[in-house]
């Protein structure tokens, strides 16, 4: 078995004790790669048998570092709505602090509403890609920075944060999703890979600090009471807008 990569300690912590990682510009050089054939497969057969059988693939042409590809299940009886799954993150291990090694591997999941704009003409608009544009990048970002993903992360939209294409959300969490069957949440591979899939929600700036002063565990309670899942909404309520006497 090979050596889990490993990052450094952090230097740096939020005002809930989480630590900060900053991350140096990733390298300029072009590692062209091709998808992992087996890996692939076997995700396939994972989403098939839990979600549902992908309707399209969008396939990357060039792919660096990773090669993501981003399985779309339609919208159905049992599941309303579009769900968009990662392939080709668990074709790398991130680099993990000591003691993470089990979560070396992950996928990424997001939902949109079932009337979202899907076709090839309607992604030439930023405001209907940018769902699928995030994953992308989250799924690459933690084998760019040598980093790594896992519940409870943020990942802002620039240093400062802006908002991601016409919403108001400046950062993605990731989460549990709770759409989903216990089942579909972890994939065994082999004794030394298991992957893990995680949602990805695009959250706003007043969420963001919340977390950063009070923990993720403050914003999770509200996310629970508006019923906030992976599934998104560009009109939901802030979560966090009442208490912005806090920050």
């Amino acid at each position: 078995m090979k050596t889990a990569p490993r990052m450094s300690e952090p230097k740096e912590f939020s005002e809930s004790g989480d630590p900060i990682y900053r991350h140096e510009e990733p390298k300029k050089d072009f590692d062209f790669v091709i998808g992992d054939s087996e890996n692939i497969e076997t995700i396939t057969r994972h989403i098939e048998r839990y979600v549902g059988k992908p309707k399209t693939v969008f396939h990357e042409l060039i792919s660096d570092l990773v090669h993501i590809d981003v399985h779309m299940v339609a919208p159905n009886e049992a599941r309303p709505y579009y769900t968009l799954i990662t392939s080709g993150m668990s074709d790398r291990p991130m680099t993990v602090p000591e003691g993470y090694e089990e979560l070396r591997f992950a996928e990424l999941v997001i939902c949109l509403p079932p009337d979202w704009p899907m076709s090839q003409e309607d992604f030439k608009k930023a405001e209907n890609y940018w769902p699928i544009k995030l994953i992308k990048f989250l799924a690459r970002f933690p084998h760019q920075y040598k980093t790594w993903l896992r519940f409870s992360h943020t990942v802002p939209n620039g240093n400062p944060p802006e908002v991601i294409a016409d919403t108001q959300f400046c950062c993605a969490l990731l989460g549990q999703p709770k759409n989903f069957s216990k089942d579909f949440l972890e994939l065994k591979i082999s004794p030394e890979k298991t992957i893990y899939f995680y949602s990805v929600l695009p959250i706003y700036r007043e969420e963001l600090e919340l977390k950063l002063k009070k923990g993720a565990t403050a914003l999770w309670g509200r996310f629970d009471k508006l019923g906030v899942s992976e599934l998104v909404d560009v009109s939901r309520k802030n979560t966090a807008q009442k208490f912005l006497g806090l920050f």
